[in-house]
């Protein structure tokens, strides 16, 4: 397929998301005929995704589906791509993906396909429904998709490798790999620091940072430094609305209340509110339904520390920060541009050097 097909076959794959959503037709009659013939298949699929995976909530992938939509247009796809320049030969990349959120490794997908080589899938076991549904429409806009793409059991036969994971599969992946060009990710995640000048709104925003997709994510923000414990009940405020969509989801709520049994037992100094516990603790990363949190003095040296601890956090968000090189603004973790990569490695710029 040339660059131009691909293009506009994902750009298409944008648009069906956006129609599963909220039924956005394009005006094409063409593709609103296709769109309604997919759609059936489509849903079931997400249906058996949340059977499968009761993390993964309707509400959850249709925001996934949302922001993939919004990322998906010819003019996103192609200024990201202009850049590089990349071998045509293509080679095979076995893509090993998380599955802690809707489609979570579809950007490496995307990446593969578009510098021209061939994605060889291992999708998590928790995603691999809607790894499907993405990889049957495609394939339903341009046969020749099934060369390029294929959603396999076990990735043998390959040039080079994108593999996420936690810590442990991580020290894996670097020895099982270790002769062939390789990204391996690893644990991290997102941190907020308030000064306490924050508008109700950025406040609110924050909250968005924290609990969208229940807090699992990488970009999602599980510490928080505060300069003064004044702020901790304005926070509070800002997440009340939060309360009765999360703490009714059950697997949240049997973490909640695990973590706060434990902390309870262990005589924890911890705050609750009755759907998120906040726990003075030094670490970034915190369990499902708990915020790490630290009280402040010295802005310095909270910088110097996360600079130390980079290799850790995906994002930092906060108004002191916006020179930091992982800076977002409140309320955007969970939208990021195509050129927001995971752990900060360009997959454009490996990918063009295969």
């Amino acid at each position: 397929m040339t660059f131009e097909q691909r293009i506009s076959a994902f750009a298409e794959l944008g648009q069906f998301f956006n129609y599963l959503v909220d039924k956005t037709s394009p005006n094409d009659q063409e593709l609103q005929t296709k769109f309604k013939d997919a759609e059936a298949d489509a849903l079931l699929l997400m249906q058996d995704a949340q059977d499968y995976n009761q993390w993964f909530t309707q509400d959850s992938i249709r925001f996934a589906f949302k922001s993939w939509a919004n990322a998906l247009t010819p003019e996103n796809l192609t200024h990201w791509v202009a850049p590089y320049s990349f071998n045509p030969t293509p080679k095979t990349v076995g893509i090993i993906m998380a599955g802690n959120l809707p489609l979570v490794g579809f950007h490496d997908l995307l990446a593969v396909i578009l510098s021209g080589h061939h994605a060889k899938i291992k999708p998590s076991s928790k995603d691999e429904k809607l790894m499907k549904l993405v990889v049957n429409y495609l394939i339903g806009i341009n046969a020749e998709f099934s060369q390029s793409l294929e959603i396999i059991e076990r990735l043998n036969n390959f040039d080079a490798v994108i593999a996420t994971g936690s810590n442990n599969t991580a020290r894996y992946f670097e020895h099982y790999f270790s002769k062939v060009p390789s990204i391996i990710r690893k644990n991290r995640t997102s941190v907020a620091v308030l000064n306490g000048k924050e508008s109700k709104e950025e406040l609110a925003a924050l909250t968005n940072d924290i609990f969208t997709y229940y807090g699992l994510g990488c970009r999602n923000v599980t510490k928080l430094y505060f300069n003064d414990e004044k702020q901790i009940p304005l926070f509070f405020d800002a997440v009340f609305p939060w309360g009765d969509t999360i703490i009714h989801h059950t697997k949240y709520a049997n973490n909640y209340d695990y973590n706060r049994a434990i902390f309870l037992l262990g005589k924890n100094d911890f705050l609750d509110n009755n759907f998120v516990l906040l726990k003075k603790e030094a670490a970034l990363h915190s369990a499902i339904a708990v915020i790490n949190y630290e009280i402040y003095t010295d802005l310095s040296a909270v910088k110097t520390s996360l600079d130390e601890q980079q290799d850790a956090i995906q994002c930092v968000l906060g108004n002191d920060f916006k020179d930091h090189s992982s800076y977002v603004p409140f309320g955007q973790t969970q939208s990021p541009a195509l050129t927001d990569y995971a752990d900060g490695i360009d997959t454009l710029a490996f990918l063009e050097q295969l």
